[in-house]
Order: C-alpha cells, then structure tokens, then sequence
C-alpha cells in the first residue's frame, strides 16, 4: 500500500538531495567548517552553502561561531541531536555499499566499538530485544497515521 505521507519520503525531502548525505558523512566523521567540507567532498561554494543552509533550517545542524586569530568571525555546522539520529543511516549505506560496492582491499572506514574493539554494524531489531532481523520475519501495516493515497 502506498502512502501519502510516506515518513522515507518525508525524509528524502530533507536529506535525500545530492552531497547531502556526504555533508552528513563527513559531520559524524568530526568536519565542522565550510573549507573543510568542500575540500573533502569537492562541490561548489554555491551547492554546498545551500545544502548547509537546509540542513540548519531542518534543524539537524546548527551554526557555531568561532574566530581564528586575525581573521573575521565564522560559523561551524555542528549536528544536532536531530542530525546525530541520522548516524545509523549513514552507517548503514556505508556497510551496503562495503558490502556491495566497495573496494576490493576491504573497507575504505574501519569503525570500532571503543569498548569491546568489534567491528560496527546496523541491525534491524523489534523492541522486545531480537536482533537482527530479517526482512521474512517482519510484516508491515498500515499505522495509526496512515494516509492511503489517493
């Protein structure tokens, strides 16, 4: 069933734009100034002003000023709580595309749990604790605010 109000739709309105999540993927990974993110990922002063500006005003960053000395005062982007949230996201179209399209040599990133040292991964799991789900164990329906389309 399709829905109108779709909430993957609702979030590719947000950050489903080109470079945008490659701006995301460079914030978790520690970039907070706008020569760092255009260094790294390589767009136009133009696009990525834009894709920041949009990211603030969704409020999944912020800006931050700070000064280097002798230099005017600049804005940092740093995420949000709301940004941080889309971290399994991010995370997760990395391990796809390690798994899928990476590099013959391994992974490109190698995270680590601090703790434990283990590989990172994204799981699906119900609320109950069962992890690992797959996508034959799972039935979805229709919620409480669903909108069929018209």
């Amino acid at each position: 069933m399709s829905m109108e109000n779709c909430p993957v739709q609702r979030t590719l309105d947000v950050v489903g734009e080109k470079w945008t999540l490659l701006i995301l993927r460079d914030a978790v990974n520690g970039v907070r100034r706008f020569d760092d993110f255009r260094r790294h990922i390589g767009l136009s002063e133009a696009v990525l002003s834009d894709r920041l500006r949009k990211l603030t005003a969704a409020g999944i960053m912020r800006t931050v000023p700070y000064r280097e000395p002798g230099s005017r005062s600049r804005n940092e982007y740093r995420l949000t709580r709301k940004g941080w949230d889309l971290w399994p996201v991010v995370t997760a179209l990395r391990q796809w595309g390690e798994t899928y399209a990476g590099e013959p040599e391994g992974p490109v990133m190698d995270i680590r749990h601090d703790e434990c040292g283990a590989p990172v991964r994204v799981v699906v799991e119900c609320t109950a604790g069962h992890v690992a789900l797959p996508p034959s164990e799972v039935t979805a329906r229709p919620g409480p605010a669903a909108r069929p389309q018209a």
